[in-house]
């Protein structure tokens, strides 16, 4: 058989492969221990969240609503690696189809920009509540969050939609083995046999337009916070102010820096070990859901007393 008949029968198979941890192989079924204890933490987390905020009427405030969207986004973000995780980790099954792959890395780009729209939102509320608070709720009505977070969605879908049709329309050739668990845009794109350049420019400038503008429309935010602050003349009202925005603040880095750092690796950080890549994909999509639920419960006293008082009655 030809290289050229190779090439073309690899360019016809339906199927990519995803990837565990490589070297720890026979570790997988360890190994999905604390995977599906994570899973379980972030999925009740989430869920315990939205539901307290939904039962709760003196949580029905602009920064809890903003909360709830940020604990539903999370919650599609484990919903939507669970099966392909687990399934390698617990059965070793490892294929997945391409409809199915462009499926998924949809529903996680889509979600993942989604969470940096909710993230922007939030610090916009924090703004609004420590440099305009007499103006706080003409503002922040719910029709206005409701826009907000319809139009947050709508430039996730909108910038979304056309990476599995531009991917689609590629014959792919090769092992055709991802890096990861799951399926993302900048790896499956790798694996084509033609140029990759309108999707490498495409995905560049969807990254910028959504991660990038809002990474920097949150930094100037707190820095109008951090300067309202600072005029305060009460220490004890200064500390106050900017203790509201520490569970924010922790769910910023939390999401933006494994995104971020995931990123450059995949487009610049060819020499990176694959291992600091599979680490770093986990990272990005694990630990921001399981570690939102807990920061905001242990820093947020309405909800710490709601949760405390749910599971202990």
């Amino acid at each position: 058989m030809t290289l050229g008949s190779l090439a073309n029968s690899s360019s016809i198979s339906s199927t990519f492969l995803l990837s565990g941890i490589p070297g720890l192989e026979h570790m997988h079924i360890w190994i999905s221990i604390p995977l599906c204890f994570i899973y379980l933490a972030s999925i009740l987390g989430n869920c315990t969240i939205v539901f307290i905020i939904k039962t709760e009427p003196s949580l029905h405030e602009p920064m809890y609503l903003f909360l709830s969207m940020l604990a539903l986004t999370d919650l599609g973000l484990s919903l939507c690696t669970l099966p392909t995780v687990l399934g390698i980790f617990l059965i070793g099954a490892r294929n997945i189809s391409q409809d199915a792959c462009f499926a998924q890395l949809f529903f996680i780009h889509c979600l993942s920009f989604l969470e940096s729209s909710v993230l922007l939102s939030m610090a916009f509320d924090r703004f609004v509540a420590i440099c305009r608070p007499l103006h706080y709720a003409s503002i922040l009505t719910n029709t206005v969050i409701g826009r907000i977070g319809l139009a947050s969605l709508g430039r996730s879908v909108a910038l979304i939609f056309p990476l599995p049709f531009m991917l689609k329309r590629f014959p792919y050739c090769g092992s055709l083995i991802l890096s990861h668990s799951y399926c993302l845009h900048q790896e499956v794109m790798k694996l084509a046999c033609e140029d990759i350049k309108d999707n490498s420019i495409y995905g560049m400038f969807v990254i910028v337009s959504t991660v990038g503008i809002d990474s920097l429309l949150i930094l100037f935010s707190y820095a109008l916070i951090l300067h309202t602050v600072l005029s305060i003349a009460s220490k004890a009202e200064r500390l106050k102010a900017l203790n509201t925005c520490v569970s924010h603040i922790c769910a910023v880095l939390l999401f933006y820096t494994p995104m971020i750092g995931l990123s450059i690796i995949h487009r610049f950080g060819k020499q990176a070990p694959h291992l600091v890549q599979v680490i770093m994909g986990f990272v990005y999509l694990l630990f921001p859901p399981l570690m939102n639920p807990i920061i905001y419960s242990v820093k947020t006293k309405q909800i710490r007393d709601r949760v405390t008082h749910v599971f202990c009655c």
